[in-house]
C-alpha cells in the first residue's frame, strides 16, 4: 500500500521559511534590477525603518559589487524619535550612500503647509515628498510598503504608476501577469515601486533574522517614559503631548513600526530579541499599523485618501 506523504510544513519548518524568504528575496531583487535598469533617476525611500532597513539590505545585494546607483530620500517630519534619525545618519554613512532629506519643517517655515491643530504631522509628508520628485526629477521611487499592512496597499501593483500631481487612481492600475512589469509613464508622472509587496511582517523578521539586518533599538523592548493617548503607549515630544490629563509611566515597550511620534505607539513587550519578537508577531491578530498608528484610524479609508494624494 502507498503512504501518503504530507507536504513539510513551512511555518514550523526552518528549511521552508528559508525556502520561502529566498524566494521573496529573488523576487525584490529581480524587481530592483528592473528599476535600476529600465529608469534613468530612481530613488529608494528610506526612513530607517525596518522595512525600508529590509529593501536597502537587497538592493545592496541586488547591485553588488557596484556603488548604489540610487539616492535615498527621506521626507523627516521632524517628529521622528532621535534614535531613528541616528541610526538613518549611521547606515548612509557606513554604506557611502547619497541621501536627500525633504524636511517638513522646511515647508511649514515657509508657508507652504500650516501646523495641524493635533501635532501630527505624518499627513503633511505629501506635498514635500511630491515637490521633491518634481524638483530633484525622480522618475521611480522604490518603497518598502506591504500588501498585508492595509487594504488600501494590498490593491497597490508592484510597479504604480502616478499621475503628475503624485495621485494614484486604483481603477487604473496596470495588469502585472506572471513577472511582467510595466514602467512606462507619460512626462511628469512617475512610478512607485513595491519590491516588498508579497512579504509579511513576519517574513521581514525572519529575513531580519537570517541575514542580521541591523535596525534601530526601539524595536526591541527597552524601558521607557509613555503615555496613553486612544489606546497608545505614545513618547512625550514636541506634538502636544503629554497632556495634563495623560500621566507619565515607565513601561516595558517596542515599536512595530516607526514614524511620527505623535501618532505613532508603542506596544507592552517583553520582546528583546528578533527570535522573541518572531514569536510575538507569529502570535498576533493585529498588523502593525492597525495596533499603532493613529493616523490610520482617522477613517475607514484613511490610507487610500492619502495615496490617492500623493502619500507613499
Amino acid at each position: 500500500m502507498t503512504e501518503t506523504m504530507t507536504p513539510p510544513d513551512v511555518s514550523t519548518n526552518p528549511a521552508g521559511e528559508l525556502s520561502t524568504l529566498r524566494a521573496l528575496e529573488a523576487e525584490a531583487i529581480e524587481i530592483i534590477r528592473e528599476v535600476v535598469a529600465e529608469f534613468e533617476r530612481p530613488a529608494l525611500l528610506f526612513s530607517g525603518g525596518k522595512d525600508s532597513a529590509v529593501l536597502l539590505h537587497v538592493a545592496l545585494k541586488a547591485l553588488a559589487p557596484a556603488p548604489l546607483p540610487l539616492t535615498l530620500l527621506h521626507v523627516d517630519t521632524g517628529h521622528n524619535l532621535p534614535e531613528v534619525i541616528a541610526f538613518r545618519d549611521e547606515v548612509v554613512e557606513r554604506h557611502g550612500l547619497r541621501l536627500h532629506v525633504a524636511a517638513v519643517e522646511d515647508w511649514i517655515a515657509d508657508g507652504r503647509l500650516v501646523e495641524r491643530p493635533d501635532g501630527t504631522r505624518n499627513p503633511l509628508q505629501t506635498v514635500p515628498l511630491v515637490d521633491t520628485i518634481e524638483t530633484e526629477r525622480f522618475d521611480a521611487l522604490l518603497g518598502g510598503a506591504r500588501r498585508d499592512e492595509d487594504r488600501a496597499r494590498a490593491k497597490e501593483r508592484i510597479f504604480s504608476v502616478r499621475s503628475a500631481m503624485g495621485g494614484w487612481d486604483p481603477r487604473g492600475q496596470r495588469p502585472e501577469l506572471w513577472n511582467l512589469y510595466n514602467g512606462r509613464h507619460a512626462p511628469g508622472e512617475n512610478t512607485r515601486v513595491f519590491p516588498l509587496s508579497n512579504w509579511t511582517e513576519l517574513d521581514v523578521w525572519r529575513y531580519i533574522e537570517a541575514e542580521d539586518v541591523a535596525l534601530p533599538p526601539i524595536y526591541y523592548a527597552h524601558e521607557r517614559d509613555v503615555f496613553l493617548r486612544d489606546g497608545m503607549w505614545l513618547t512625550p515630544g514636541p506634538w502636544f503631548g503629554p497632556r495634563d490629563d495623560e500621566p507619565l509611566v515607565t513601561r516595558t515597550v517596542r515599536y512595530r513600526t516607526v514614524g511620527d511620534g505623535s501618532c505613532t505607539g508603542a506596544v507592552a513587550s517583553e520582546a528583546r530579541t528578533t527570535s522573541d519578537i518572531i514569536a510575538e508577531v507569529a502570535a498576533s491578530h493585529l498588523s502593525e499599523r492597525g495596533a499603532t498608528r493613529a493616523d490610520d484610524r482617522l477613517s475607514e479609508a484613511a490610507m487610500e485618501d492619502r495615496k490617492r494624494e500623493g502619500y507613499f
